[in-house]
């Protein structure tokens, strides 16, 4: 076999044996050293040293400080910690309240607080999982016992929780800046009006949904509902301090006033304060933000190394060539490249997370963005909102599984996959919108940075 056909063995072995559910990280490291020896190997050792003596490991070596020396990567940890001080500092549950009352007279009132507190937290947090979870246990019940329609109220809460990993500040969009060399500044405010237009587009298919057929959302009953006065004041104290934090964060990058390392470092102190202003903040819980930031960052860092490496040798074997002169060879118009890129993106979201997807996937077609003229921001973007179909494609919708986890008994999976097409067809309906409109992604960044003279 020749090199190149060696590459392609190499990454059908890579895709069957995360079918079987192998770890990814430690998986791409053995597939890259054990691939990478033979890639690397010379003839003539004569001694133990000399088989160690290959150029894998240092490769392997070097790939490891590049990723303990990025820059970008610095602010995941940091806010990742905001995400978990928040998440356990009850201020979700408030929040929700809060965001439900005040659109009490809308239909589908507790839908589109569901959403609204996806948003927000989701932004501050991030983890997909954590969200769905703790909108599982907080809002579903809530809605349930208000007479939602499970089936739709699942729905709801699994789309709302995606949200975070495309409206800014993103810890997927930090990643694909490492990735793709790109400014994490311009990759956030290219995010901000598709990731808006997206949430929009949930609570007015709610809104839409529950008119015509009000038996899935009954309307709070009078007595429920309290003073305006109280629900002013749980606005007050619940909604404007978190989205002020978010915004803060935000606004200090895109101002060009931080770095999202330093905008994440303010964020992370924020965090707390705010959980200290709540008097929810316990060393019991800020070492279990440090635990689990840790854990979470350790396995972003290792899939680097290893989806590095793996590269590396899968690029020095020839498989990078094979896969682009395929492509072009098939004299591809610019639409019908990015269609056939975004589908195979689709297809890839049904086995594997968004982590995956972005740091083995990808790179294979950011080469091939010069020849089709395609601009490397508004495919980030394309990118970026196909990633949340990975979370809501039956059969393997991560999202399904989290919440069904936390739900148990109380919903069937099939019930929760069916809450879920509507919005997986809303997600597909946005990448059309952003593929006719490229503005909606390309317009922010020009206005804040200027043009892109980089490329």
């Amino acid at each position: 076999m020749t090199n190149p056909e060696i590459a392609i063995v190499m990454l059908c072995l890579f895709i069957l044996l995360v079918l079987l559910g192998f770890p990814i990280a430690f998986t791409l490291l053995a597939m890259g050293i054990g691939f990478g020896y033979y890639a690397y190997y010379t003839e003539g050792a004569t001694s133990f040293a000399d088989l160690l003596n290959n150029n894998i490991f240092y490769l392997l070596n070097q790939n490891t400080y590049s990723v303990m020396e990025n820059d970008t990567l610095v602010a995941i940890p940091l806010f990742l910690f905001m995400g978990y001080v928040v998440e356990r500092a009850n201020i979700v549950n408030r929040l929700f309240y809060s965001l439900q009352m005040a659109a009490r007279n809308l239909p589908g009132s507790m839908a589109i607080a569901a959403l609204l507190t996806c948003a927000v937290f989701s932004t501050a947090s991030g983890i997909v999982g954590a969200v769905v979870t703790l909108m599982g246990l907080l809002a579903f019940p809530a809605m349930a016992s208000a007479g939602y329609n499970k089936q739709f109220a699942s729905g709801v809460i699994c789309a709302g929780g995606t949200l975070g990993i495309l409206i800014p500040p993103s810890i997927m969009l930090i990643v694909y800046a490492a990735i793709a060399e790109l400014s994490p500044l311009r990759l956030y405010a290219a995010a901000m009006f598709p990731g808006l237009i997206l949430a929009g587009l949930y609570i007015v298919y709610v809104i839409v949904r529950v008119f015509f057929n009000p038996a899935l959302a009954p309307k709070p009953r009078a007595e429920d509902v309290p003073p305006v006065s109280k629900i002013y004041f749980d606005l007050l104290v619940s909604f404007v301090p978190l989205t002020l934090l978010i915004g803060t964060v935000l606004g200090s990058i895109l101002g060009g006033l931080a770095t999202p390392a330093e905008a994440a470092a303010m964020g992370a102190l924020g965090g707390m304060v705010l959980a200290l202003v709540y008097r929810s903040l316990t060393w019991t819980k800020v070492k279990e933000s440090v635990f689990l930031t840790a854990k979470a960052t350790a396995m972003v860092c290792w899939l680097f190394v290893g989806s590095w490496t793996f590269a590396s040798v899968f690029s020095y074997l020839g498989g990078h060539d094979v896969i682009e002169h395929m492509v072009l060879a098939m004299n591809l118009e610019p639409w019908q490249f990015l269609v056939m890129v975004q589908l195979i993106i689709f297809v890839l979201g049904w086995p594997l997370e968004w982590s995956e997807i972005l740091i083995i996937f990808v790179p294979i077609f950011l080469p091939m963005l010069d020849n089709f003229g395609v601009n490397p921001y508004f495919f980030a973007m394309l990118v970026a909102l196909n990633l949340q179909t990975s979370f809501l494609t039956p059969p393997m919708a991560m999202s399904a599984y989290y919440l069904k986890g936390v739900l148990k008994n109380q919903i069937e999976l099939m019930e929760i996959f069916k809450g879920l097409l509507p919005y997986l067809g809303i997600v597909l309906f946005a990448m059309f919108l952003l593929y006719q409109f490229p503005g909606i992604a390309l317009w922010l960044p020009d206005y804040l940075f200027g043009p892109d003279m980089s490329r």
